[in-house]
């Protein structure tokens, strides 16, 4: 090493190589996302201060056209105009050690080391996946300061904890034109993604230009379909950032396009047309008809031609088996066959899938349901049910990769996504209750907007170390619960996460009869709930054995588009999208989430800058719609109390109107709003510290300056709103934001005087928050929730 390292930032506790004077943590202060697995500071916390005079040199492989992209990105980062390329005195050496195929492969080695003296920096991988990756983490490294732009002097020693990494599109639902794709890759890269799954058709549309059967694009389409030559440029521009591309043509469900342009390979006969409801629809393929094998063998000769992946995803999921059952003819095939029923069915026809792809030197991906009885082992798993899926899977032989808990079309918190982890765990709990213990069981009902309840029960155990419990919801294995608070009036209240997202119960068990809510994201679904004699006998969580453990390959971010457009495309995958990528890439216990924002807020403005993201500038154009003016601050200002309603509330909002198809405009205010407000979630730390120490000035100034901005802003956003008929529905949630911004005023000042509240002015300030808690215009104003803890922080008065 050119200078000592003595100060270490390790991705994991287990990596404790450094000398006693060293600092081990799990993840530092340096704006790196995903964190690297081993991070060495200099001693003497040093700077390589930088010039416009900054050439780069690479050695081992091609890579040389990648020069001038990196090369603008510095320049865009720092606003200077670069001297011309010298090579011979390049400050940033790039050594590969292996010339590989330009193709990335799933094993393909992506690991790196940096170095950076006052020198320079110098970058060696084995391969140049390895190579593309590390410059991804120098140039997140460009900092400027009070005195120059610089890179801090370290040492960087990395490669990715899972093969898997990806983000899947869904070019279905809405069109994504080829230039918001390439610009999503550009965001991958950044974030170290290295599989584009690519959803190409469902019901609602086919995406792919098919030579054998034109109809397809002719009929399903709309005429919003991509060229052959356009799925080629979009492979050729992954490649060069080392993304693999994995194409979905889904089969034997999701098949109305198909349905649409020949309906003789369906298993009840027409007519048919292109779908513009969503959900899932009847059309299936017919397992008994031999057109279907050719028809599948065919799409997917053309398929190959053009994906080089040795992987095809064919969706599997969702089958609707009704028309299997009406159908007389394909019953007499299944006694044939000795089919016993739809399953036997299924696993019938991924069979001769399975022979097909093999014959065109491809692997089968498919979701959760292709898991059946017989399934050839090579195949992959994509887990959207959750960790007992995935455990299963995993247990059986077949290599998986998770996608619960990473649904970033649902608006869900950073947090909630970081929080997901890949493998299963097991309980964290002792749900054994001892002699000198107490417990306590209950049975909750949680009616949905669309689809059955919520069922399950829960036990809470006051223990000598406090309070502990587990939820057990219906058919699934037992969580633990975290942050159990009990208030004075025996409300109740617990966290755990769901595959709804961030659960959190708030229930009166004191009182029948006994009720409450389960606030699921930020939104409230009301719930009732029955004591129970004992404890339910629960699912325990089954975690694979070591072996079976390394059958999982990683995971995937999951972008369903039926809330979302090209227009707001950025603004719903990034940046949440860098959380996910640190869970895939960093160590297990790279786990902090106060640690994970801010990292996120530097790396979120650095993907605007550097890699060109457009989630602020997609938001700010919708907003300037809306207002039709350039002066939007008052609606942003407005924006940064409120977020989208959670979890599928608005999909099933819209459904429950009648909206929940193609047509549906996402042109409100609540299409403008990233998932979360970062604005709500600093005041409700800065609320938690002024709790804790209700002597905090710089606290209580943070809170009452925001809250006044809020409650000043509310005179120049009315007009604003009157004069748009989208946004009328805004009107009534800024007054209740003025309302709860001078109410808040009120108990922090009765906070920092020591001062309580009435039981009438209580009882009061409950009901206020709870009116402005409700679903308005499928947004919510998630300031509700900061506020409900301050005056929960407030003692009683007579």
């Amino acid at each position: 090493m050119p200078f000592p390292f003595r100060r270490c930032l390790l991705a994991s506790s287990l990596l404790l190589a450094c000398s006693a004077s060293t600092y081990a943590a799990p993840a530092g202060d340096l704006p790196l996302m995903p964190w690297p697995q081993k991070v060495e500071l200099a001693a003497q916390q040093g700077k390589w201060v930088l010039s416009n005079a900054l050439s780069i040199a690479i050695s081992g492989d091609d890579l040389e056209a990648d020069i001038p992209r990196w090369r603008n990105r510095i320049e865009l980062q720092t606003g200077w105009v670069l001297q011309p390329e010298d090579a011979k005195h390049a400050a940033i050496t790039i050594m590969i050690k292996q010339k590989v195929a330009a193709q990335p492969m799933p094993d393909s080695d992506e690991s790196y080391q940096l170095h950076v003296t006052p020198q320079g920096a110098m970058l060696t991988a084995n391969t140049r996946f390895g190579a593309l990756r590390g410059m991804e983490t120098l140039l997140q490294l460009i900092q400027t300061d009070g005195e120059n732009t610089f890179i801090p002097l370290l040492s960087i020693e990395d490669a990715p904890r899972f093969p898997w990494r990806g983000v899947l599109l869904d070019s279905v639902r809405h069109f994504l034109p080829v230039t918001d794709i390439k610009r999503q890759l550009d965001g991958m890269a950044a974030a170290k993604f290295n599989v584009l799954h690519w959803h190409l058709t469902d019901d609602q549309g086919w995406r792919f230009a098919s030579e054998h059967y034109p109809k397809l694009q002719q009929l399903a389409s709309d005429g919003q379909f991509y060229t052959v030559e356009q799925m080629k440029d979009v492979v050729a521009y992954a490649t060069a950032l080392g993304i693999r591309v994995v194409p979905e043509i889904d089969m034997p469900g999701h098949a109305s396009a198909i349905a649409a342009a020949y309906p003789e390979l369906i298993s009840e006969p027409g007519p048919y047309k292109m779908q513009r409801e969503w959900g899932v629809h009847p059309p299936t393929l017919d397992p008994s008809n031999p057109q279907v094998y050719k028809f599948a063998d065919r799409i997917i000769g053309e398929v190959t031609r053009i994906f080089p992946d040795p992987y095809l995803h064919i969706g599997g999921d969702e089958v609707n088996d009704t028309q299997w059952q009406h159908s007389q003819a394909i019953r007499a095939f299944m006694a044939k066959n000795h089919l016993a029923d739809s399953n036997a069915l299924h696993t019938f026809f991924n069979q001769r899938l399975q022979k097909i792809l093999h014959q065109h030197h491809r692997r089968m991906v498919g979701w959760d349901e292709i898991l059946q009885p017989n399934l050839p082992h090579d195949s992959v798993i994509q887990s959207w049910q959750g960790p007992d899926s995935l455990s299963a899977s995993a247990q059986q032989g077949y290599q998986s990769i998770l996608s619960t808990g990473f649904y970033l079309d649902q608006p869900q918190s950073s947090a909630y996504h970081y929080r997901n982890e890949i493998q299963p765990q097991p309980l964290g709990v002792d749900p054994l209750v001892a002699s000198d213990e107490k417990a306590q069981s209950w049975a909750f009902t949680m009616p949905r907007l669309k689809g059955s309840p919520v069922t399950g029960s829960f036990t809470l155990i006051d223990g000598k170390n406090g309070w502990r419990g587990y939820i057990d919801f219906a058919g699934k294995s037992r969580r633990a619960m975290r942050d159990i608070v009990w208030n004075s009036d025996g409300q109740v209240s617990f966290a755990v996460d769901t595959w709804m997202g961030d659960t959190r119960p708030t229930l009166n068990l004191q009182h029948a009869p006994s009720s409450g809510y389960f606030l699921i994201g930020n939104v409230r679904y009301p719930a009732s709930v029955e004591k129970l004699a004992e404890a339910p006998q629960g699912i325990m969580p089954s975690v694979p054995d070591a072996q079976s453990m390394k059958n999982i390959l990683g995971g995937e971010v999951a972008l369903w588009q039926e809330n979302i457009t090209s227009q707001i495309l950025d603004l719903k995958l990034w940046p949440r999208a860098f959380a996910v990528s640190e869970r895939l890439w960093s160590a297990q216990d790279v786990q902090d989430v106060d640690n994970m924002y801010q990292r996120l807020g530097a790396v979120d403005a650095w993907s605007v800058v550097s890699v060109g993201l457009q989630q602020h500038q997609e938001s700010a154009r919708l907003m300037t719609r809306l207002a039709g003016s350039s002066d939007i601050m008052p609606l942003q200002i407005l924006s940064t109390a409120l977020e989208p309603a959670q979890y599928y509330t608005r999909q099933h909002l819209k459904f429950q109107a009648g909206h929940y198809n193609q047509y549906e405009p996402l042109n409100r205010l609540v299409d403008a709003l990233p998932a979360e407000s970062n604005v709500v979630r600093e005041l409700g730390q800065q609320i938690d510290r002024l709790v804790a120490n209700p002597q905090d000035t710089k606290a209580a100034l943070a809170i009452r300056w925001q809250l006044t901005q809020w409650q000043t802003n509310n005179a120049q956003v009315q007009p604003l709103l009157a004069r748009n008929v989208i946004l009328k529905p805004i009107e009534p949630v800024a007054n209740q934001l003025n309302q709860l911004a001078s109410s808040g005023l009120l108990w922090l000042d009765k906070l920092q005087q020591g001062k309580g509240l009435s039981p009438q002015q209580r009882q009061e300030a409950k009901k206020q928050l709870d009116a402005a808690a409700v679903v308005q215009d499928e947004l919510v104003i998630a300031a509700v929730y900061p506020l409900q803890h301050l005056l929960n922080a407030l003692k009683n008065s007579q």
